[in-house]
């Protein structure tokens, strides 16, 4: 058996330029007397190795020999001790992108194109609840068809919409991780749908009231109350409950409301606020409305801040209703395509959608104030119990 441990830490420390053998496979190489590097020589299958174990004098001769000593006994093992170390150290490089770091890193990256920054965690929480807890601790570059099928499925037919939602944001992350280099698979989530097979649940489309039956309910909101105020302006307006619960007055000059962009959901690609024209009958409700105002906001809580999006709901089923209030955006819309002959591109804008792509918004930026404001004023006049003669709007070129 060879010599082993020929040097010394003291020795090893004063040889000038040079290759020094420690024994057993262990050497010193040295580019002058301050500086080198150690090399483990080893046969593997025939073939001469050498491998670094780090550089002199940062690694001391006995954190050398621990090294070497590792080496030796996996080359005894028949194995390439250099492939068996990058083995290892691919292995940690992937345990250090657990999925856990890598939805967060995907949810900072488009916080800024989510609404409110996705503060209420509507992005976030599909994958919080469902996808996290057992996936989360997993490297990023394991997860395979078999770990999304297996944790979607609990969930696949009885929470459709949500299931859908988790594995839309479960792709986005295994795209962030390959933006960063990441080896994943990124077929994994559309295989796992097709061993989960089409859903059974169909969505269910938020109850709406039908048209010419809002009028007799708008009528009935006659006590004044923040609750009654509130149904108003929302059916008046065809905004969504956000929109009329942190509705401030600050906004409203004259007949215009001017509602910030990140509260008028569905204007997707839009930055700008949203101008929406009132009626007489709404100027009317708010300013009824200014009575309860407090800090600022139209609809304010009993205790603290703004009315809940319960509230609303609330009243409407204690009535016995089986509508909501986001249906009256449908009641209004359904209005317009039925007793008026709106032009489309008018008809969406006057519930906050955006209309054309990209290219054509850049071009085409009215949102139809004038036309629109005519419209309102007949919404109001109908709700009110006047004629629902035909009204003919005509869209600007």
């Amino acid at each position: 058996m060879r010599a082993r441990n020929r040097l010394s830490a003291k020795g090893a420390a004063s040889l000038g330029e040079g290759k020094f053998a420690d024994g057993a496979g262990l050497w010193l190489y040295k580019q002058d007397k301050e500086r080198g590097k150690w090399v483990f020589r080893v046969t593997v299958q025939g073939k001469r190795r050498e491998m670094g174990l780090g550089a002199f004098p940062d690694v001391s001769l006995a954190d050398a020999r621990r090294k070497a000593d590792d080496a030796r006994a996996i080359a005894q093992n028949g194995l390439d001790p250099i492939k068996e170390r990058e083995k290892a150290r691919r292995s940690a490089q992937r345990n250090l992108h657990l999925l856990n770091d890598i939805a967060v890193d995907a949810f900072e990256a488009r916080k800024a194109e989510l609404k409110g920054d996705g503060k209420a965690g509507r992005w976030f929480s599909p994958l919080e609840i469902h996808v996290l807890p057992r996936l989360g601790k997993m490297p990023v570059a394991e997860i395979d068809q078999i770990d999304i099928r297996d944790t979607l499925a609990p969930i696949w037919h009885d929470k459709a919409e949500t299931a859908k939602k988790a594995m839309n944001r479960l792709s986005l992350c295994l795209k962030h991780a390959a933006a960063l280099g990441l080896e994943v698979d990124l077929q994994a989530p559309e295989k796992a749908r097709a061993l989960l097979g089409k859903q059974r649940h169909e969505a269910k489309h938020i109850p709406a009231m039908p048209w010419p039956e809002v009028p007799a309910f708008y009528q009935s909101l006659n006590e004044g109350t923040v609750t009654h105020l509130a149904l108003r302006l929302l059916i008046l307006t065809g905004l969504r409950s956000a929109a009329i619960r942190f509705a401030r007055l600050e906004e409203i000059e004259g007949d215009i409301w001017t509602v910030p962009a990140e509260r008028v959901k569905g204007r997707k690609g839009a930055t700008q606020p949203f101008r929406v024209p009132l009626s007489e009958e709404a100027q009317a409700v708010i300013t009824e409305a200014t009575r309860h105002a407090r800090d600022g906001f139209l609809f304010p809580s009993v205790r603290k801040g703004v009315i809940s999006d319960a509230t609303m709901s609330r009243h409407m089923e204690r009535l016995g209703l089986s509508y909501r209030p986001h249906g009256f955006r449908s009641s209004f819309r359904d209005w317009i395509a039925e007793a008026t002959n709106t032009p489309h591109d008018v008809a969406e804008t006057a519930i906050g959608h955006t209309v054309g792509g990209a290219v054509e918004r850049a071009y085409k930026r009215t949102d139809f104030l004038e036309q629109r404001r005519v419209l309102h004023e007949r919404w109001a006049q109908h709700l009110g119990g006047s004629s629902s003669m035909v009204v003919k709007l005509v869209a600007n070129d």
